[in-house]
């Protein structure tokens, strides 16, 4: 299984990778260095914690297996939410109600950090305020503002209840029976964002180089990291290569594979619509997801298409006629659009654990090489604040990134060979239960 080429071959047909321009790129690694930090991935976490640590005054080397957001952070569905994939209850169970509203206030600060970053930063990442989740069912929308009302009054984060009566002024889709609305969520560009983090970090005196995948690394007080044709010797390591770690370098952190799975996920955009016919589906031009398990997502783009995500393969086999069963899928929730053709349709991978919930902590005898892990499809505003609350651990205050480490995390069960039909499985039972 190669993950990367897969990757890479699912997003030639991006329409992020398709309007943006990456410019001269940044240079393979070719020589020995020394740093505070080295940093693996770059990615939105890798790119964040270098940011992070820069301004704080560390000396950082990144190095990228290819190009810098060229995975799921580069295009993912774009949408910025609060909390994490994991409900809350899932927080609770593990380290209490108290350590559970902090790590959903995090989440929060996760939104208003992208929005410092763009405006500190000068990142056109078109960004949009607001999100919107809807229930497909009745009972699933019983179970929506019973959540609602929970997130008020026990984690103080109001959002606004949308009924039955008035759903129609939110969404031009008779597939959905409720919802919720929250203005501090929205979407943005993934692709722009993380090329923007990029050149922020250069500026701030990181240095990056593309094209350099990790071969080895040796543990101890001073980490030593090699590739093809150069190494780095660093106090500190930071693994944020999250799904494609495993594959590009096996040997680096061997017992954090079995606790993540590659997931495949697919996203299709439609050709430029009118405005007001493109409002009129969403007049708040919110992004917006249902409440499912196997759920879809979508969100209007600013040159007035709509971008809508909505399969996934829990075998790594892509689907066949992507861009016909995309389609498909868009006609359920908004068959208006007949007529409007389907113009880019790609997809990639993305790491899940078992319980869904982010697997940060530590490596080695010396505990200085750190890992973050798991964001489980969530990750587009997490991911940021995990480079900070990692930052803020390497420069010598680890309370809040301690507070992810303490979450237990199980491996996928069935081993090598089977834990992927036994996901396979376990995925259609949830399907199921959408349906149902």
């Amino acid at each position: 299984m190669k993950l990367l080429a897969l990757d890479r071959e699912l997003t030639q047909d991006s329409y992020y990778a398709a309007t943006v321009q990456r410019g001269p790129g940044y240079a393979a690694l070719s020589e020995s260095v020394s740093a505070d930090v080295a940093i693996v991935g770059g990615g939105l976490a890798g790119l964040s914690a270098a940011v992070e640590l820069a301004q704080r005054g560390h000396e950082v080397v990144l190095l990228e297996a290819g190009l810098v957001g060229g995975g799921a952070s580069g295009r993912n569905g774009g949408q910025a939410i609060h909390g994490l994939a994991c409900d809350q209850a899932t927080i609770e169970a593990q380290l209490g109600l108290d350590e559970a509203r902090r790590i959903w206030a995090m989440s929060i600060e996760a939104l208003d950090l992208i929005r410092e970053r763009c405006a500190r930063f000068d990142i056109d990442a078109e960004w949009q305020d607001g999100f919107l989740g809807l229930a497909t069912s009745a009972v699933k929308a019983a179970e929506l503002e019973h959540w609602v009302q929970r997130m008020a009054e026990v984690y103080d984060y109001p959002l606004r209840w949308i009924p039955p009566a008035e759903i129609g002024e939110w969404i031009a889709s008779r597939r959905f029976h409720a919802g919720c609305h929250d203005a501090r969520s929205g979407h943005l560009h993934p692709l722009k964002y993380s090329l923007g983090l990029a050149r922020a970090a250069v500026n701030l005196g990181v240095r990056l180089h593309e094209y350099s995948p990790v071969t080895s690394m040796e543990h101890g007080e001073t980490v030593l990291l090699r590739t093809a044709q150069g190494q780095v010797r660093a106090r500190q390591v930071l693994l944020a290569g999250n799904v494609y770690l495993p594959e590009l370098a096996p040997s680096l952190a061997p017992d954090l594979a079995a606790r993540i799975m590659p997931v495949g996920t697919y996203i299709a955009c439609t050709e430029p619509m009118e405005a007001e016919r493109l409002r009129a589906l969403i007049p708040s031009r919110s992004a917006v997801c249902d409440t499912n398990f196997v759920l879809d997502y979508f969100r209007p783009t600013l040159d007035q298409r709509l971008l809508y995500g909505g399969r996934v393969s829990y075998s790594t086999v892509t689907p066949r006629s992507l861009i016909s069963s995309m389609r498909a899928r868009l006609l359920q929730s908004f068959p208006q659009l007949g007529d409007v053709a389907m113009q880019y349709a790609w997809g990639g991978f993305v790491d899940i654990s078992m319980n869904r919930a982010p697997d940060f902590g530590r490596l080695g005898a010396a505990r200085n090489v750190y890992y973050l892990q798991g964001f489980s499809g969530h990750g587009l505003a997490l991911t940021g604040l995990a480079g900070r609350v990692v930052a803020e651990a390497m420069h010598g205050d680890a309370a809040r990134f301690d507070t992810f480490a303490r979450l237990n995390h199980r491996r996928f069960p069935g081993g090598r060979l089977m834990r992927m039909p036994a996901l396979v499985l376990g995925m259609a039972y949830y399907r199921l239960k959408d349906l149902l």
